[in-house]
């Protein structure tokens, strides 16, 4: 019988129908009885719905730029604390 680790391995592949026969009936019977995995998959396809309808959202460049300078500011504070250790 599948396990949890290996049915969230799976998981991509099973909700993209790419996994054999036989992964895909193991990876069933385990849904059958496990209420945990049947939540992560189910959040998991809600989520890519929603994805899906939302579409693909652009960042305005102003916000976009404030974004990079604070990552980048971050990115350099690391930096500076790492050459201290």
């Amino acid at each position: 019988m599948m396990t949890c680790d290996e049915l969230i391995s799976y998981l991509s592949d099973y909700i993209d129908q790419n996994l054999d026969e036989e992964l895909t009936a193991a990876a069933q019977e385990h849904l059958a009885t496990c209420q945990n995995c049947r939540v992560v998959l189910d959040t998991t396809r809600q989520t890519i719905t929603l994805f899906r309808e939302q579409g693909q959202r652009t960042i305005p460049i102003q916000r976009r730029q404030r974004l990079f300078d604070s990552l980048q500011a971050a990115f350099l504070r690391g930096e500076a604390t790492d050459d201290r250790d």
